[in-house]
Formats: structure tokens, sequence, C-alpha cells
């Protein structure tokens, strides 16, 4: 009876064992993590303009697998005329390169509610973004192109 008792236990923590390592934590997706904006183009009724987002602001994008969610501010710490802070988030849709961002919070309110179609390509540590930009009640009508790269975790800003 002793020895039964003993191979049942055997087999029980015997099973565990592989139970554990069949359900391995799924890797993530590529466009999940944070991303550090570097230029953003905005093409609005023929006209271009560039931002380079890594000298007197600062924008980052954190995406998880249901949200996202930005912040940008200006490096002045708001002691200038250059002072800034917007922040927004919600959740997306991502299916193949076709990423859909519906904004359900954002410090300019009438953003908010709104839905925004963007085609990524991922490289690497760098993301690229790029859509339409349209909100009536706003008078925004403009073509959106972003470039990101992934910060690494052991990065602190």
């Amino acid at each position: 009876m002793k020895l039964a008792t003993f191979l049942l236990a055997l087999m029980f923590f015997a099973s565990c064992g592989q139970h554990t390592t069949e359900h391995a934590m799924p890797e993530r997706a590529p466009l999940e993590g944070t991303w550090k904006l570097l230029s953003g183009t905005l093409i609005e009724k023929g006209d271009t303009t560039v931002t380079d987002y890594t000298q007197k602001l600062s924008f980052i994008k954190i995406i998880n697998d249901t949200h996202f969610a930005f912040m940008l501010h200006d490096l002045a710490k708001g002691k200038d005329s250059g002072a800034t802070f917007s922040a927004g988030g919600g959740k997306y849709e991502l299916k193949d390169s076709t990423y859909t961002e519906h904004l359900e919070y954002c410090s300019d309110r009438q953003w908010e509610g709104n839905d925004f179609h963007f085609t990524i390509s991922i490289k690497g540590d760098t993301l690229v973004q790029s859509g339409v930009e349209k909100i009536e009640s706003a008078g925004v009508d403009r073509i959106n192109i972003e470039k990101y790269v992934r910060l690494k975790a052991v990065e602190n800003e």
C-alpha cells in the first residue's frame, strides 16, 4: 500500500512539472510596448509641417494587448512660452497592418469619441504610423505620419 501511494504521489508531482511547461506565457505582439515619438509630419491643405520630438518636446505611446495611451509634454518643464501637456488613450484594433485607435480619453476633449485609422509598419525597433485624422467639428482634416522608436525596459527618461 505504501508503494502504491508513493507511486501515485510521484506521478502527480511529475505531471505537475509537465503542466507548467505547457502553459508558458504567450509572446508579446510586436506592436506592444512603449514607443518614443521621434518625428511627426502633418500634411494639411497642401502645407507640410514636420516636428522633431527629440528637441523641445517629448511624446511617448504605450500599447498593451487591448489599449493605448499617449503623453506629450515640453522639455522646459512648463517654464517658457512653449509649455504644453496633452494625454489620451483608449482601445485599439489591429488587423494585419491596419491599426485603429478608438480615442476614449483626451486632454483636448473634442478629440474624444473619434476613431483614427492608420497603416503601420514595424522594422526592428522602429514603428511608422500613417493615416488621416479627421474631426469635422474641430475643422481637422489632415494626414499624420509618425515615426517612433521602441524604448527598452531599462531606459529611464
